[in-house]
């Protein structure tokens, strides 16, 4: 009897499947895209109706050789990569080198890797869809237009290796926009005043609490500086303080909709400080499968990759029979809780979930990796308290008058836990915050009753620049202006990183880099649609329509490239030359006193002799706040160079602070800078300072690659005092701030954090 063949894009899936199947089924894996647009060439010919031009990616021959021979002997042939348009086009080439074997071809899809699912989708095949195919194939067509015929122009201008995408390059241009708000914003002061109040009958200040100043008549207080301060101050010590109402009320919290993609990366942001690639790449695994001992790889949530909130009868009806036996009948609603999907969503599979809630936390975590764990407990929780009850709060507001003031004070406590038992969504840092966070317990007091002035509390504020991004708050802000997909978001923010457009400070915030900044710069001015926000999110649109049979990709892309080819030549022509464009100073160069100019090189803008290449004299510079530009004071040490004897200083560079001699460039000598502790690995090396190329600090030993110790963390000259370790280490978290701690996994010592941070409160998780 002939077997059936499941082709599959990763082994990891393959291996989950093969346990479902049985021995009538082979299951192979494509390893990813079998053909793509070549790498070397455009691929594409815009003259025949945009007709592509694939190949098979490198490596990948012995691949689809074994798949062929595979599906000569092949009853059916299954294609089951994911169920999104990526899948799609991967099921579409693999078809295509299969073209003999057409009538065996099905595509199969589940949005879980289960037993059911699989042979669910194993009874019931389906042809491969045509339209989702093209609108993928649109989009890949689409990018690489943009893309292989931008950049090149940008080699031309800036610097060679540089690269420009259709949505890559209007995602970092919120962020460059963002750091003009943030280095244009002037703060100003302002004062807001609390006043600590009780009931004139008692006045032991017991039943105290903190009143905030609202309003002076019937406008709100808007206190400018201290002397208007001090002025309502004077008026506010010597009033009478009067309860002019008291309201209760009860408020309800809803919980929030189960994780579709975009969400799940916010919070993996926000709860566990991932950056939303590593998000995707923990989750990928829980969907493929995980090796749970005795019941074999089996995978824990649904695809990952969505943007509908819906989800199957069947969990939901196992999910309330959870929350009933786990919380009580108090916790679960009478109907199910259905969540509204955006128009645009493709709908085709289910929200991210558990597929089966018997695979609960505390039961698989032996078999998960701490990372997977954590992971797995966010999407549980989310998921369980998506069909819980409302949480409940008894609130009351206290307006006080004081002559011609109103104050206002907030609290309330929490009648009724609800969801909030098992999750609540974190905000990011920069959310804002309420004029009356509620939080205080206030006393029972009634409408009409005097209060004794205890104490008034002026404070000084200063309005705050625009934060800048985080991985959460990007991804927001990507969704809310339809730029890109969620499926891409991980991609696009480590892209802007990786090409060194955008590096992230210590919080994981993102800064523009010079080059970032002078790119945007470039294709703003030359390429306006390409960066307009709007424009971009209705290309969103118009491929999502392929989809839908609405819109025909040959036309789409004509409509597209007929303007964009006309302002491609412009630009090729026009676009500043930033490699000879040379900003005169009236620096005066060392070495033969004429002036220096602002050049663009590798590693950013630098100060050179403007009688170069007679003259190769360079320096490094900076401006100050009015705009003015000076020579950057070489930081010295006392360290000498071992070919010269010149003194060695602190250089910047592409991958950080390095030392380098004085005598450049007579001398080229240079080198790591040393932390001053000794290798812990005793090679006789130093750990040095050193900057990954993607841009994350690291240190390392000064004998790479004789020796091969790194760390994330910064040593420190200093012996751990519990367990004798030759050095400590620097830590950051948003929760403690810096800190330090012994490096050694056994030992649990750890010093005071210095600095504090306040983090989101993570509730237990419901596994324990």
């Amino acid at each position: 009897m002939k077997k059936s063949l499941v082709i599959v894009e990763s082994p990891a899936k393959a291996k989950t499947i093969e346990k479902y199947l049985g021995k009538n089924f082979k299951v192979m894996a494509s390893v990813g895209h079998v053909r793509d647009l070549p790498q070397k060439k455009l691929g594409v010919d815009v003259k025949k109706k945009f007709k592509p031009t694939y190949e098979i990616i490198k490596g990948k021959d012995k691949v689809i050789d074994a798949i062929k021979a595979e599906g000569k002997k092949a009853e059916h042939i299954y294609l089951a990569p994911d169920p999104d348009r990526e899948g799609e086009a991967i099921a579409w080439h693999i078809a295509e080198e299969l073209k003999s074997e057409k009538k065996k071809i099905k595509r199969i899809l589940f949005n879980e890797i289960t037993k059911k699912a699989v042979s669910e989708a194993i009874n019931h095949p389906l042809e491969i869809d045509r339209k989702k195919f093209e609108s993928q194939q649109a989009r890949r067509i689409l990018d690489r237009l943009v893309g292989y015929q931008i950049s090149p122009v940008l080699w031309d201008k800036v610097r060679r290796g540089l690269s420009a995408g259709r949505v890559q390059s209007v995602a970092l241009r919120l962020v460059v926009d963002r750091e003009k708000e943030v280095l244009a914003f002037k703060p100003e002061e302002y004062w807001s005043i609390e006043a600590y109040v009780g009931e004139a009958r008692l006045g032991n200040g017991d039943d105290a609490f903190w009143a905030k100043l609202a309003k002076k008549g019937k406008n709100k207080v808007e206190i400018g500086n201290k002397t208007e301060a001090d002025e309502i101050l004077a008026d506010l010590k010597g009033a009478d303080y009067k309860v002019t109402s008291v309201d209760k009320s009860e408020r309800r919290r809803n919980p929030l909709a189960p994780f579709i993609t975009s969400k799940l990366q916010q919070e993996g942001a926000r709860k566990l400080h991932w950056p939303a690639k590593k998000t995707m790449m923990v989750a990928q695994k829980l969907y493929e499968g995980i090796d749970l001992g005795e019941l074999g790889t089996t995978g824990l949530i649904t695809y990952m990759r969505t943007d509908s909130t819906r989800i199957a009868d069947e969990a939901l009806k196992e999910v309330r029979a959870y929350i009933k036996d786990t919380f009580g009948a108090k916790y679960l609603p009478n109907e199910p809780v259905v969540y509204k999907t955006k128009k645009s969503a493709q709908d085709a599979h289910e929200s991210i979930r558990p597929t089966h809630l018997e695979y609960n936390p505390k039961v698989v975590k032996e078999f998960l990796s701490p990372d997977q764990y954590k992971l797995y407990v966010l999407i549980w929780n989310r998921f369980v308290a998506c069909q819980m009850v409302p949480a409940v709060f008894d609130q009351t507001t206290i307006e006080i008058a004081a002559k011609d003031y109103e104050l206002r004070a907030t609290g309330s406590i929490i009648k009724f836990d609800g969801f909030t038992a098992v999750y609540e969504e974190s905000k990011d840092e920069d959310a804002p915050v309420e004029e009356d966070d509620g939080k205080q317990k206030l006393p029972e007091v009634k409408q009409g009753a005097k209060l004794k002035l205890l104490e008034l509390k002026p404070e000084q504020h200063f309005t705050q620049p625009p934060p800048r991004y985080t991985d959460a708050s990007l991804i927001k802000d990507l969704e809310e202006k339809g730029i890109g997909r969620p499926s891409t978001y991980a991609s696009i923010l480590s892209t802007i990183v990786d090409k060194e457009y955008a590096e992230k400070d210590q919080s994981g915030r993102f800064i523009p880099t010079d080059l970032g900044k002078i790119v945007t710069e470039l294709l703003v001015e030359n390429f306006k649609d390409i960066m307009d926000v709007e424009f971009t999110a209705s290309m969103e649109d118009q491929l999502d329509r392929i989809e839908e049979g609405e819109k025909d990709w040959v036309e789409i892309l004509s409509a597209f490239y007929a303007p964009f080819k006309k302002t491609l030549d412009i630009a090729k022509e026009k676009m500043r030359n930033i490699k000879a464009q040379a900003i005169p100073t009236d620096i005066i160069c060392p070495k033969d006193n004429a002036n220096m100019v602002i050049k663009w090189g590798r590693n950013g803008q630098f100060l050179a002799c403007s009688n170069y290449p007679d003259c190769k004299s360079t320096a490094e510079f900076e401006k100050t706040a009015d705009g003015k530009i000076e020579v950057r004071k070489a930081e010295t040490t006392d360290e000498k160079c071992e070919k010269c004897s010149s003194p060695m200083v602190v250089k910047f560079g592409r991958f950080g602070k390095f030392l380098a001699c004085s005598a450049y460039p007579e001398c080229k000598t240079t080198r790591a800078i040393s932390t001053g502790v000794k290798c812990p690995k005793e090679c006789g090396g130093d750990v040095t300072s050193r900057v990954s190329r993607r841009g994350r600090a690291f240190y390392g030993c000064s004998s790479y690659p004789k020796c091969d110790f790194v760390s994330w963390d910064k040593p420190l000259n200093k012996p751990c005092p519990e367990c004798k370790n030759p050095y400590l280490v620097e830590k950051f978290s948003k929760k403690k701030g810096q800190f330090v701690k012994c490096p050694n996994k056994e030992c649990t010592y750890s010093e005071e954090p210095q600095d504090t941070a306040g983090g989101p409160t993570e509730t237990a998780p419901v596994a324990g």
